[in-house]
């Protein structure tokens, strides 16, 4: 079997699109590429956002639509490396920005609820 890496899959309740603009917006090496919308298939409206595939500091995740089943949680929580502590500032001012938390020990949990 080949593999070229993996790829995280973050679910949300709606708001993948604005999770992957907003990570895009935090990060460097990062941008926003395929978006995949439903069809008359269903479950979601017919045009409304499936996925999201995005990049984020070189790390490549999914934004998925999933619906109200699944919360994020700590148990899976991706670490940032910083250069320096400048970096390591403006990525947690970002983070929690518009309605995220912070904890202890320089954790954190952004408005979406990743930690």
């Amino acid at each position: 079997m080949t593999t070229d890496g993996f790829t995280t899959c973050l679910w949300y309740d709606g708001r993948a699109e604005e999770a992957a603009d907003f990570y895009v917006s935090v990060f460097k090496n990062s941008g926003v590429g395929r978006t995949l919308r439903y069809t008359e298939a269903g479950p979601g409206p017919e045009g409304s956002v499936l996925t999201v595939d995005f990049t984020a500091n070189g790390q490549r995740f999914v934004a998925l639509n999933g619906g109200p089943g699944f919360k994020f949680t700590e148990a899976i929580s991706p670490q940032i490396e910083c250069a320096d502590q400048g970096e390591a500032d403006f990525s947690w001012d970002k983070l929690v920005e518009g309605g995220g938390e912070h904890g202890p020990c320089d954790w954190l949990k952004d408005r979406f609820g990743v930690s």
